[in-house]
């Protein structure tokens, strides 16, 4: 299992990348000023980042008491991403309506995206980082087929 330090590394730079991509692209999308959805962002970024600490080290606990590895499948990646956004979406939403002046309607719509981009960059990024990172359990696994 990575270590905690492994795990504070992963979560920031998840986060860094993340707000690099989603700042310029959701301004576009929404046609807001960068600086609103930058708020948004850092804010999201912010409770992301400890909700994806918790959030990680929980699913990784369960993964190896299920399967004995931490090791993910391409299905289990896709349902370790949609879980992590689901969860988010529930505690973001109404700070978005709140913080942009939107409806509740609105700010759905707006998570949703929000959701959605991220979901596709966590697969994308963790498969990156496990690949650029990976463990020794995992190699182990390997050479031993």
């Amino acid at each position: 299992m990575r270590s905690p330090l492994d795990r504070l590394r992963h979560a920031i730079s998840f986060e860094i990348v993340g707000l690099l991509l989603v700042i310029p692209l959701g301004a576009l999308a929404f046609q807001m000023p960068m600086h609103d959805i930058g708020v948004v962002g850092i804010v999201s970024a912010t409770l992301a980042t400890l909700w994806n600490l918790i959030y990680n080290y929980l699913f990784d606990l369960g993964l190896q008491r299920q399967t004995g590895s931490t090791e993910k499948t391409k299905r289990v990646r896709i349902l370790h991403a949609v879980l992590f956004e689901g969860g988010l979406l529930v505690v973001l939403m109404p700070f978005i309506a709140w913080y942009l002046g939107i409806s509740i309607w609105q700010a759905l719509v707006m998570d949703a995206a929000f959701a959605l981009f991220y979901m596709l960059y966590a697969l994308c990024f963790n498969w990156g980082y496990d690949r650029l990172f990976p463990l020794p359990e995992w190699q182990a696994a390997r050479a031993a087929e």
